[in-house]
């Protein structure tokens, strides 16, 4: 049996008003059985104020987390707020752990020599994250033959390609569907973006927690609209590409298929342009599309995006706007009405969808989100630096997958 409860407080003056408001919010919903766990999601100003420090040491269980640009639990949306999303159970275990940092702090990215001015991620940056991971790993769960239900992990911002990190947890616990967020602020450059573990923070740490037990974590995935207006600029096929660097698109340089459909060579002109990659190579292709967000074009036509592209892959354009957001928001958010025995949900949009609705309502989808769960139903939602969700799990197996300006949801 798996009970939740979600709780909130806006206050960042006194750590000691937060924490009272935190523990009557929960133990109002919820009697903790034996195993539990928190998610933490807060604005960066509530790590400044030290409420964050203060919160992390009472509670009877580990904290895990990250900062977001906004959030939302059952009746509340807001940016200055802490929020949490408690999971209790006789028969689920939550083993928790952080990594060290999986790369030095304000370190640049190394670029191939053919990609100047493309940063791109490392071989020994790679090995970096797989050694960290492999560490905390091995002090935290080394002694459990049991294969996780469910990793929970919340990376922190960094240069690296957002596939990194996935392929450093299946190399340890092949098969065992992630989830998470990488940390993200309201700012323009994420310079307040951290990770959260008790009452410490990281700037380059990824926390974490494996599930283990009779848990049943079923996963939903959802961009924006395709049809018509709204999606469709050229197909192109990647020819060439290494991680997350593609130096060709049908056989040319990789800048000329986008200037091709008059879009600007450079990073601000693909903000709102998310990039659909249809990723047929791969040896887990469960036929859904993966959305990919530019991170810096070379001199020399090279093009760097946030997560990694395999060769073969065709890409399409999408223009976005606003009224693109909340319609697939309630759409997906309502399927979770059809399925059986949910206790609670997580959610993380990613922080683009704010930044294109922030015009008109920077809240609207965070609104949208709590208007279509059920409100018998604990969630916890906020904005996400990267999405790491399955696309799907057949036999067991997941179907691990990055995402940017994708919404990704968790029921158990």
């Amino acid at each position: 049996m798996l009970k939740c409860a979600s709780i909130h407080t806006y206050e960042i003056d006194s750590p000691e008003i937060a924490l009272r408001e935190l523990e009557g919010r929960l133990y109002e919903q919820l009697d903790l059985l034996v195993h539990s766990v928190g998610v933490i999601l807060c604005h960066p100003e509530f790590i400044l104020s030290g409420v964050v420090e203060h919160i992390g040491r009472p509670f009877p269980f580990d904290i895990v987390g990250a900062t977001s640009a906004s959030q939302a639990v059952n009746g509340q949306a807001g940016e200055l707020i802490l929020t949490m999303f408690v999971m209790t159970s006789d028969d689920i275990r939550f083993v928790t752990g952080v990594t060290g940092p999986v790369l030095e702090d304000d370190a640049p990215p190394e670029a191939p020599p053919t990609a100047e001015g493309a940063p791109a991620t490392s071989e020994s940056q790679i090995l970096g994250v797989q050694a960290a991971v492999a560490s905390a790993y091995a002090s935290a769960a080394g002694g459990i033959s049991e294969q996780p239900k469910l990793a929970l992990i919340f990376p922190p911002m960094t240069p690296l390609s957002g596939n990194v990190f996935i392929n450093a947890w299946e190399k340890l616990i092949p098969g065992t569907p992630l989830f998470g967020t990488i940390a993200t602020d309201d700012s323009t450059v994420f310079e307040g973006a951290e990770t959260v573990y008790n009452e410490k923070t990281y700037k380059m740490g990824m926390p974490f927690v494996l599930c283990y037990g009779a848990l049943n974590p079923r996963f939903l995935y959802g961009t924006f609209p395709s049809e018509d207006r709204r999606a469709i600029l050229g197909r192109g096929e990647v020819t060439r590409s290494v991680g997350s660097i593609v130096y060709e698109i049908d056989g040319g340089k990789a800048s000329d298929y986008f200037s091709r459909y008059g879009l600007s060579e450079s990073i601000d002109g693909f903000i709102f342009s998310p990039i659909i990659v249809d990723q047929k190579n791969r040896e887990d292709y469960d036929g859904m599309p993966v959305m990919r967000g530019l991170a810096g074009i070379s001199k020399d036509g090279a093009v760097n995006f946030r997560g990694d592209i395999d060769e073969g892959s065709f890409l399409t354009i999408m223009h976005v706007e606003s009224r693109d957001v909340l319609p697939i928001t309630g759409k997906i958010v309502q399927e979770i009405k059809t399925m059986p025995d949910v206790n609670g949900v997580v959610l993380f949009p990613c922080v683009v969808r704010r930044m294109v609705i922030m015009p008109e309502d920077p809240l609207a989808e965070l609104r949208a989100i709590g208007e279509n769960v059920d409100p018998g139903i604990p969630f916890m939602a906020g904005y996400a630096g990267g999405e790491i969700c399955p696309t799907s799990v057949n036999n067991g197996v997941a179907a691990n997958r990055f995402h940017n300006y994708s919404l990704i949801i968790l029921v158990v």
